[in-house]
């Protein structure tokens, strides 16, 4: 059975809502393979460059409140992540973006909290986007309004990512009791009117079921921009409410990013370094994702604690274990076309 259904997948043909979650529900390294193999080969099928994406994080300054349970990003959550208030200046944030130009990343991630209606990020625009010539992408989640969202068009952002994390709405109050799901809805929304691309995924291990990790999938198919599908794995913080919840398992977040492959061939799956654990980043590659961020470069000029977990992926580590599997990164001032051959 589990061999039609991943031929079927192989094949190009849509899956059913019950085919996809007897791939959730797969549990003998047999048939974990093969949906390896099926994801890994569409992957190089649709996308075949690998994608990096460097990070400038601008502010941990956050008004939430009361803050997510597992955050450990703002100011004051966890001895282990950004725990003393920071705002990078302009110059901080240009230094930052040079370096990452230089390395060859093609692409950055700017990121900060709550609590500016978005113009720190329509700043951090302006610098990237008038200083340097990378790929841009903005994620301040709900800190968005029209406005914003239009400067950020007119800058030329390539990408906006919000999140949604989850589309259980019992487990988005729970976990993010000072957020709305529907202002994280409403942002994708704008961002998407605006012709902007969307980036716009899940954190897993939060405690939702397969059913729930199937509708958000299925949700994130009605934004007309979308581009990009982050698949994020839980990990705890120390001194955050959910330090005892359980980390998300290697084998779930694989499953995730293989089964969002299959059902979105063309669309880039990100795994930000943290997320997957530095030394799984070769995982991710084998289950289909297709874009690695939070990859630090030496030489960066900033402290940097990853969103998932303090760690994160250094450039020439990341790059030795896409070339040990035979594939190639993209690495370029200008961005090379998606699709291109392997090596």
């Amino acid at each position: 059975m589990m061999d039609k259904i991943l031929k079927k997948a192989a094949e190009g043909y849509p899956l059913d809502d019950k085919e996809i979650i007897r791939l959730f529900q797969i549990n003998d390294p047999k048939n974990f393979a093969l949906l390896m193999e099926t994801a890994f080969s569409i992957m190089k099928e649709h996308r075949g460059v690998i994608k990096l994406t460097s990070t400038v994080h601008i502010t941990n300054i956050c008004q939430v409140r009361p803050r997510c349970s597992y955050c450990g990003f703002a100011a004051g959550t966890s001895r282990n992540g950004y725990y003393t208030s920071f705002f990078k200046t302009d110059d901080e944030i240009l230094e930052a973006a040079r370096i990452i130009e230089k390395s060859g990343i093609p692409r950055v991630s700017c990121s900060g909290a709550h609590g500016f209606n978005g113009e720190h990020a329509v700043k951090a625009a302006e610098i990237v986007k008038e200083n340097t010539t990378l790929e841009l992408l903005i994620n301040v989640g709900s800190d968005l309004n029209r406005a914003s969202v239009e400067k950020l068009a007119d800058y030329g952002t390539d990408t906006v990512c919000c999140n949604l994390e989850t589309v259980n709405r019992e487990l988005f109050r729970r976990v993010k009791p000072g957020e709305k799901i529907e202002d994280r809805i409403r942002v994708c929304e704008l961002v998407c009117e605006s012709g902007i691309e969307l980036s716009s995924g899940l954190l897993i291990g939060l405690g939702e079921s397969y059913a729930d990790r199937l509708a958000h999938l299925r949700f994130l198919g009605d934004f007309e921009t979308l581009g990009e599908i982050p698949i994020m794995g839980f990990n705890p913080y120390p001194g955050t409410p959910m330090e005892n919840h359980p980390p998300c398992p290697l084998e779930e977040q694989m499953k995730t990013i293989a089964i969002t492959r299959i059902m979105y061939p063309d669309i880039r799956i990100t795994v930000p370094t943290p997320t997957i654990g530095p030394e799984n980043v070769r995982f991710s590659l084998m289950a289909g994702a297709d874009n690695l961020a939070t990859v630090i470069p030496d030489g960066y000029p900033h402290d940097v604690k990853g969103v998932g977990s303090p760690r994160y992926g250094n450039l020439n580590d990341v790059l030795r274990v896409v070339d040990e599997m035979g594939l190639k990164p993209q690495l370029s001032a200008k961005p090379a076309a998606d699709g291109v051959a392997l090596l």
